[in-house]
This record gives structure tokens, C-alpha cells and sequence, in this order.
């Protein structure tokens, strides 16, 4: 029997994808979310458990039912404008909820765990290629809730010995290139997604938020990384937990994922009208706050320790297939 790994919020963009890696990679995924922003369709690689975090006695039924032998935490809030306006939300949504789980995990007996953090941690490091080692200053709710879940991990390593690996990154992008899944938010809130929207005329314009950054075009400039790409580096760091490779008395290590290219704004709007050969209708807005004016993280130490290649993290890669799972018409309430 294959080995069974809880996914919180695996019926969401990113989890579900990782439940295909999981899939692909022998495991059992089970994906356990309260489908608050995700999809009941995207479970199509093991078993689903509806649940919420903050219910402990869901929790520990699902746990003992499935005996999962290790952890992939997905599920988050993590919308920065709305971290802007309701910190709140994000403090008990993400913080609160992961204690819970934590303290389930750990009273199962399970001590792997995959954490996927966020390079929003940083804050605005302008000119800097961001790595493990770079001061973490969050300029939002949803960056500092990340880093506290990140210390939380790294205190329960030293006083219940849980082994985990914390995954920080920016923007993820593109699609299962099969079909299967894809991205699909409602409302939608993602660069790439918005654009396409735009293209095919399911919304009037794309807005860009700021016109007005010190870059080469005025708009700010993020990281790309290929959603497949992103999760295959997941079920190395969990194969990585199993071997022993970490502390074998409860450790944490941390690996960031990008591509040190950046892209404007500007830049992802051509890409995307060059692979979809039509026009991107765009208005220009004020500034979000909380937006940084770059980020742009290197992943030599994943590449070096974990043997991870972005082999699909190209833009015109990222946006076709993001563009084929588009007109696929994305999942239905």
C-alpha cells in the first residue's frame, strides 16, 4: 500500500497540483480543504476530506483514519490588498489555523512537514537577488502571518522534533500541461489569469496597479515560476524528509524558488499578446499598497541540495499553458 500525505488545501491551484506530483511520485494524496476558495473538481488524485483548519476534532478524525506519514500545507489566505485591509483575517486564517494543525500533526505522531511560505516575507529588498539568508522585513498581514508560521515550525522542530522543509516563492504561473488541473480563482487576482481574462474578453480590461515604480517601465517587477515546477521541488523536499536528510531530532530547513529573472508587468502584458496573438485591453490605476517595487528570488540551494531544475519556468511556457487550461473554462460551482 502506498503511503498516504495530507495536502491542506489540495483542492485549491497549487495543491491540487501537488496532489498530481504526489500521484505521479507513488504517494496517496489526501487532499483536506474546506473548498473556501478551492475546488471540489481539482480532487482527482486520492481521496478528499472537507474540513477546516481551526476544527481540531476534524482534524484528528482525518488523521487517524488515513495516517498520512507526512504533511503538504497549502491552504492560506493570500491576497495582499485584502491583508492590507483586514489583517485580522489573515492572523487567524493562516496563524491560528496552522497552530491547529501543527498541534494535530504532532499528536498523530506524524513529524514530516512541508510548508509552502512565500517570498512576501521579505518585504521590498530593491536591486536584490533574494536568497535563504535575506532579512525578513513583510510589509503586509500576509507576509508577516507566513513568517510567524515559519518561526512556529522551526519552535515545535526544537520542543516535539518535527522535520520541516519551508518553500518560499512569488509568483506561481502556468497549468498541468495535461489539462487536469489549472488555475482558477474566483474572484481572480493573479497577473497572468487577469490578462488572459482580458484577452478573451471575460473582463473589460486588465488593470495595472502603478505606473509610477522606479523601474524601466514604471511597473513593478515579480518572479515567475511554473506551477509544475513549483510543486515537483515539494515532493523533493518531503522525499528529502524521508531519507533522513534533515535533522533526525526535529529541524527546519528553507529553500527559495524562483528563476532570479524578474518580469514587469509591462513585460508579462507582451509575452501574453505574442502567445496569444491577440490584444490585451489595459487601463492604468493607482499603487496597491503593500505592493513591493521588485522581488526576485535566486534558487541555487534548491538546485544544489535538492537536485531542483525550473526547467518549465520560461514566460511563453508559463503563459501557454496557462492559456490552454483558460480556454478549457477552468471548474463550475
Amino acid at each position: 500500500m502506498a503511503d498516504r500525505v495530507l495536502v491542506t488545501g489540495g483542492a485549491g491551484y497549487i495543491g491540487s497540483h501537488a496532489c498530481k506530483a504526489l500521484k505521479a511520485a507513488g504517494f496517496i494524496p489526501v487532499t483536506y480543504d474546506n473548498l473556501c476558495t478551492g475546488w471540489e473538481q481539482a480532487v482527482k488524485f486520492g481521496p478528499f476530506e472537507r474540513g477546516d483548519l481551526m476544527d481540531r476534532a476534524r482534524l484528528d478524525q482525518v488523521l487517524a483514519e488515513h495516517r498520512p506519514i507526512a504533511v503538504m500545507h497549502f491552504a492560506a489566505l493570500s491576497q495582499v490588498g485584502e491583508a492590507m485591509r483586514e489583517p485580522g483575517k489573515y492572523w487567524r486564517g493562516n496563524v491560528t489555523a496552522s497552530l491547529s494543525l501543527i498541534e494535530a500533526v504532532i499528536a498523530a505522531g506524524i513529524r514530516d512537514f512541508v510548508f509552502s511560505s512565500t517570498c512576501a516575507t521579505y518585504g521590498d529588498h530593491d536591486g536584490v537577488v533574494l536568497d535563504e539568508n535575506t532579512p525578513q522585513t513583510p510589509l503586509n498581514a500576509y507576509g508577516a502571518s507566513k513568517r510567524a508560521i515559519e518561526d512556529m515550525l522551526k519552535d515545535f522542530g526544537a520542543s516535539d522534533r518535527l522535520r520541516s522543509v519551508i518553500f518560499r516563492y512569488f509568483n506561481v504561473a502556468g497549468a498541468d500541461p495535461d489539462g487536469e488541473v489549472g488555475e482558477f480563482h474566483q474572484p481572480e487576482t493573479h497577473l497572468i489569469p487577469l490578462i488572459l481574462d482580458a484577452v478573451d474578453g471575460k473582463r473589460p480590461a486588465l488593470t495595472i496597479h502603478g505606473t509610477d515604480y522606479p523601474t524601466k517601465d514604471g511597473t513593478c517587477i515579480r518572479d515567475y515560476v511554473h506551477v509544475m515546477d513549483l510543486v515537483d521541488a515539494h515532493v523533493l523536499g518531503l522525499k528529502r524528509l524521508r531519507e533522513g536528510r534533515i535533522i533526525p531530532d526535529g529541524g527546519t530547513e528553507v529553500f527559495c524558488l524562483g528563476t532570479g529573472n524578474g518580469f514587469s508587468v509591462r513585460e508579462v502584458i507582451d509575452h501574453s499578446r505574442h502567445v496569444t496573438n491577440r490584444t490585451v485591453p489595459m487601463t492604468e490605476g493607482p499603487r496597491r499598497a503593500g505592493d513591493a517595487v521588485k522581488l526576485v528570488c535566486g534558487s541555487e540551494r534548491a538546485m544544489s541540495d535538492l537536485g531542483w531544475q525550473p526547467d518549465r519556468s520560461t514566460l511563453p511556457q508559463m503563459i501557454a499553458d496557462a492559456w490552454r487550461w483558460h480556454q478549457n473554462g477552468g471548474y463550475d460551482r
